[in-house]
């Protein structure tokens, strides 16, 4: 080791922060400042990679949870040779490849999009889980470590509590995060909104802490180490560091350690841009060089580490020649293809609830998708994943033969985890939860569909028939605003999210089907309480009638001429059928029912399609548990819909569906009300 050397390419680091900030007129110099020693020292000595092959599966990960300190990973990653000069110098400008929040990009380091405060450290232990869940099934050469950075912000996030408890109740000894403790935050000092001790707080969760000098190379090293050492615990390393480390004003004195040197250039508070670039040895005319020493540095370790991973590679190899069976199961689990599922084999009882079909799916799928994990919010027994649960077993601290996390009551933390499951590769995550605590996952679901990940979320408990829970429990407005989400396109300009409320339990069926298939964005299931009447089969199979669903809609009922369409999803199809059956016998109607299980996939259908299922000159009723909204796109303008424009109550589910219009016959009275003003 050369501490000259070291101090040069810390100082580079700065520098280089310090300069893409102050060309972009925005960002945090501050914090990219004080952990650039970290930072170094990890990337050079510790952190394992193929310069070769970023994309390489069994190297170790970093995970950055403050994303507004992204010019210090660009800052690495340029002196690794991930980016060049034009890409750090044009930092948050349109087109660059170097935003303001990192986002994922594997090829040049970047693992995860760093989304609010606190969810990128919980993707990290969501990859570590996900890294002792293959361990387990492939040999414990599979030993890849995942590295989290937290900054006093995601320390106070809520969500820290779920990341910290869980991490360390697995003993996750293969998680090892860098708390970058410089007690400054953007708006204050952290001594005026906390007095905790932090590393009491982790030790409680069973974590190793260990807290050391942030800038000291040889202490750095020593936590280090000791965190690679460890077999029992996640490892938290508190380095104690300064805001602005380096920073000079214009007179030539220090200016470290200040709040306004957080969020802005540090041309615009107190310190001196040119003075400063100085004190770091950066040539003022060019700040975005790498300094010649440093570059020859980097050179070496790029080549140490290129030799280290060819190294690896060959063990891996000499395993591989050994268990052919094994390695090739581990190909198809990192490939993300699914093996041969028969979804029509599934039996269901008559008139399940659709939660209850989802069971007996997820039954089906526990004995025939080795790679997925399933995961449920304290909530296993009602949300039905227990079907799941009964034909494997949970994870636990030293045993991750099992294929269930029992996450806890923590609806974010699991979603987030869920996220860096899917990061990390070769397992397809599942969660669930009760619908209306979708709520409590939404940050992680947008980041979800951001990072086009394929979790699965599966929502049960769908709308009012929740019945005595009460208003807090019946999800009315949480709908609208999951399928909100499949109107927003990703950066691959497809639906962000699929939204998915099956009708019956073969609809359930071919949910699942298209969940599993759906790999490249976020599914979300949105399952009933009640016990649903099936929908009849106008032929012999219901399941292979239901696979229409996977245009997104489709006639479930179907005469020729109808006088009325009627629309909807979800537990409201069947209650279209009984509306029906009065329409027809009572009323002489003719009458068309359409299931719309997607609107998102249902839009992305020929307009001939779309016209065939929901016909523009015919009159259209909607039917749904939530906010009309749900539906008002697909009825027009000339259309009705009836929903809800109001909470819940405290009642059982079937004296809601007689007080809230939610029968057969004041369905049929609706849609007699709405024929009356098209004839007018």
């Amino acid at each position: 080791m050369n501490k000259k050397l070291d101090q040069q390419a810390a100082d580079n680091i700065r520098a280089l922060a310090v300069a893409m900030v102050e060309k972009a007129n925005s960002g945090h110099p501050g914090g990219p400042m004080g952990g650039a020693d970290f930072m170094h020292i990890l990337y050079s000595e510790f952190f394992n990679f193929d310069p070769t092959d970023m994309e390489w599966p069994f190297r170790d990960r970093f995970f950055m949870d403050a994303g507004h300190l992204s010019t210090l990973m660009y800052a690495q990653y340029y002196l690794l040779g991930n980016y060049k000069k034009d890409d750090v110098a044009n930092f948050r400008q349109w087109g660059s490849i170097t935003p303001g929040h990192p986002e994922v990009d594997v090829k040049r380091g970047i693992e995860n999009t760093s989304g609010p405060l606190g969810q990128g450290h919980t993707m990290g232990v969501g990859a570590a889980i996900g890294a002792k869940f293959l361990q387990a099934k492939f040999g414990d050469w599979m030993n890849h470590k995942i590295y989290g950075f937290i900054s006093d912000g995601g320390i106070q996030e809520e969500i820290s509590q779920g990341a910290g408890r869980i991490a360390g109740h697995l003993g996750l000894n293969n998680f090892i995060m860098f708390f970058d403790s410089n007690d400054i935050q953007l708006s204050t000092g952290t001594e005026e909104v906390t007095s905790e001790d932090t590393a009491m707080k982790y030790e409680a969760w069973g974590w190793k802490v260990v807290t050391i000098d942030g800038h000291n190379h040889d202490e750095i090293r020593k936590a280090l180490t000791d965190a690679n050492n460890e077999t029992e615990k996640p490892t938290l390393i508190i380095g104690k560091t300064i805001m602005g480390k380096g920073a000079v004003a214009a007179d030539g004195s220090m200016f470290e350690g200040h709040c306004e040197l957080h969020g802005q250039p540090i041309g615009h508070t107190g310190a001196d841009y040119a003075k400063t670039l100085e004190n770091l040895g950066a040539n003022t005319e060019n700040p975005f060089d790498i300094y010649p020493e440093v570059a020859a540095l980097y050179k070496d370790i790029l080549k140490a580490k290129t030799a280290k991973a060819a190294d690896k590679k060959a063990e891996i190899a000499t395993w591989r020649a050994s268990n052919k069976a094994l390695a090739d199961k581990l190909d198809f689990f990192l490939s993300g293809e699914l093996p041969a599922l028969d979804f029509e084999s599934i039996e269901h009882k008559a008139g399940l609830a659709s939660r209850a079909a989802s069971s007996g799916v997820l039954g089906y799928l526990a004995e025939n998708v080795e790679n997925m994990i399933v995961s449920s919010a304290d909530l296993s027994n009602s949300d039905k994943t227990d079907g799941f649960l009964k034909k494997t077993q949970a994870l636990k601290k030293g045993d991750f033969s099992g294929s269930f996390l029992q996450a806890g009551v923590a609806e974010l933390t699991m979603a987030c985890i869920a996220n860096g499951l899917a990061l990390h590769g070769g397992i397809i995550p599942v969660v669930a939860t009760f619908f209306v605590f979708s709520d409590y996952m939404k940050p992680a679901i947008r980041l979800s569909g951001i990072q086009e990940l394929g979790v699965k979320y599966v929502w049960t408990h769908d709308a009012f028939r929740v019945g005595e829970d009460g208003p807090t429990h019946q999800p009315v407005e949480q709908e609208a605003q999951i399928r909100l989400l499949e109107k927003l396109k990703n950066h691959s300009g497809n639906p962000s999210f699929l939204a998915l409320r099956p009708a019956d339990s073969a609809e359930t069926s071919v949910a699942w089907k298209m969940a599993l298939e759906n790999k490249n964005t976020p599914t979300g299931l949105i399952l009933s309480r009640q016990n649903i009447k099936d929908i009849p089969a106008k032929g012999t199979s219901r399941y292979q009638e239901a696979l229409a669903a996977e245009k997104g809609g489709y006639l479930v009922k179907e005469v020729e001429n109808p006088d009325v369409v009627l629309i909807a999803n979800g537990s409201e199809v069947a209650t279209l059928f009984a509306a029906a059956e009065i329409l027809e016998s009572e009323n002489g109607l003719k009458v068309n029912i359409a299931s719309v299980i997607s609107e998102g996939v249902f839009r992305l259908q020929s307009e001939d399609y779309q016209d065939s299922v929901i016909p523009k000159n015919k009159p259209l009723f909607g039917l749904t548990a939530g906010l009309p909204i749900n539906l008002e796109g697909l009825v027009g303008d000339n259309g009705k819909v009836f929903g809800l424009d109001h909470f819940g109550y405290s009642a059982p589910a079937n004296v809601l569906d007689e007080k809230f219009g939610f029968t057969g016959e004041k369905v049929s009275q609706q849609v007699l009300a709405y024929l009356k003003t098209q004839q007018n």
